[in-house]
């Protein structure tokens, strides 16, 4: 049976829609120009639905403006025996998400992450601020001046998309990606940073690196970040890199 996009009132302070993504799939899809407040959004409404530990709901992914909750079609109560299982939990969710705020919590945790930028651990840096029209030494206090958010965990274990940052910090990804990127490396495009959690290939300008080990399945917490978070990047010289030895896991709690 198909099902239509179930298409709830405008509530000023989060609109969303919501729609059917194959046979035990919902996604939320929330609207708005601006995208870290989408993403907040986003992760109000994945907290929401997640509070209400709902029998038939089998996990929660939250992404960068849209939600994926994955179902069992055959344990959503339906009210009638016609009616789709989507629909039926379309009509739970969108219940549950009526006036959602879209306020980042107070209770945010802060975490410093230092930073040695340029050099053999950033050699991207110096091609970044010459497409930016900027002097290295802008890029670095532009991308540490400020809080940003961890915006979700994706493409591997630990691997954080962060942002955004000022608009004068847009390069565009790199036209040929590297084979292999040294854990711990700092990638900037977009307005966007992510930060290598091991060896991976990726296409992100390399502005810095850091000592703190993002991934690691011994720790209680395995990521060293989560979704929510906000990050203040820290500079540190390369001795100061170098003092953190191997593997490093420290990362600073602000709060």
């Amino acid at each position: 049976m198909k099902s239509e996009p179930f298409l709830p009132e405008v509530v000023p302070e989060c609109s969303w829609s919501l729609f059917p993504s194959g046979e035990s799939l919902l996604i939320i899809d929330v609207a708005g120009a601006d995208r870290v407040e989408q993403n907040r959004r986003a992760r109000g409404l994945a907290a929401r639905v997640a509070a209400a530990q709902l029998a038939f709901v089998i996990d929660i992914a939250p992404a960068m403006t849209t939600v994926g909750i994955h179902y069992a079609p055959s344990r959503v109560p339906l009210s009638h025996e016609t009616q789709a299982p989507y629909d039926a939990l379309a009509k739970v969710v969108a219940n549950l998400l009526e006036g959602v705020s879209a306020a980042q919590p107070e209770s945010a945790r802060v975490v410093e992450i230092p930073v040695c930028y340029g050099g053999e651990h950033g050699p991207d840096l110096e091609e970044v601020a010459r497409s930016c029209g900027l002097a290295t030494d802008e890029i670095i206090a532009l991308h540490s001046g400020s809080l940003v958010d961890v915006m979700l965990l994706g493409f591997a274990p630990g691997h954080p998309y962060i942002g955004m940052f000022d608009e004068r910090l847009s390069p565009a990804r790199r036209a040929t990606p590297r084979m292999a990127v040294a854990p711990g490396s700092i990638g900037l495009a977009n307005r966007q940073t992510v930060i290598y959690p091991m060896t991976l290939p990726g296409g992100w300008n390399l502005i810095g690196r850091t000592p703190c080990l993002m991934f690691d399945p011994s720790r209680d917490t395995p990521c060293l970040v989560n979704a929510g978070d906000r990050i203040r990047f820290m500079p540190i010289t390369p001795a100061q890199f170098q003092a953190y030895g191997p593997a490093s896991g420290r990362a600073e709690e602000a709060r």
